[in-house]
C-alpha cells in the first residue's frame, strides 16, 4: 500500500498565502532551497522534514499552474515509472511528465479516472544532510 506523503497548495500570491496559513493554522512556512517552493511544516518534524507525530503530514505551497490549480495530495511510490504505467492501464492520465527534484526525488502529476489531479513521488535518497 502506498501512503500519502504530503500535500501541495497552489497560490497566486506567495506572501498572502504564507500569511494566511501561518496565521490560521500556525504552520511554519519556509522557502525550499532555490526552488519556487515553500515547505509548510504542520507538525513536529525531524531534520529531514519527516513528521514525528503519527498520522501527520507536511506539505508545500507553490505557484498555481495548469496541473496544479487546486490542492494536490502526493502519494509515495517505490518506482515512479512502474506506477505511471499502472495509472495509465487503470484509465488514468499523466498530466505532468516526471521531473527530478534535486537529487533526492522524482515527481509527476496524474489525473485519475474522475479527473482529480494527484502527485506521485519517488524518494531517491533517505537522508538529507
Amino acid at each position: 500500500m502506498n501512503k500519502v506523503s504530503h500535500f501541495e497548495i497552489p497560490f497566486d500570491d506567495q506572501a498572502r498565502a504564507q500569511k494566511f496559513y501561518s496565521e490560521v493554522f500556525g504552520w511554519e512556512i519556509n522557502k525550499f532551497g532555490d526552488m519556487d517552493y515553500w515547505i509548510a511544516k504542520t507538525c513536529n518534524s525531524d531534520q529531514n522534514m519527516k513528521p514525528v507525530e503519527p498520522g501527520a503530514i507536511n506539505g508545500g505551497l507553490l505557484k498555481r499552474d495548469e496541473t496544479g490549480k487546486n490542492p494536490v495530495i502526493v502519494v509515495d511510490v517505490p518506482d515512479i515509472e512502474e506506477h505511471l504505467k499502472k495509472i495509465e492501464t487503470a484509465g488514468g492520465k499523466i498530466v505532468m511528465p516526471t521531473i527530478p527534484i534535486g537529487d533526492f526525488g522524482l515527481y509527476s502529476r496524474i489525473a485519475d479516472t474522475e479527473g482529480n489531479v494527484i502527485g506521485v513521488w519517488q524518494l531517491l535518497k533517505k537522508e538529507h544532510h
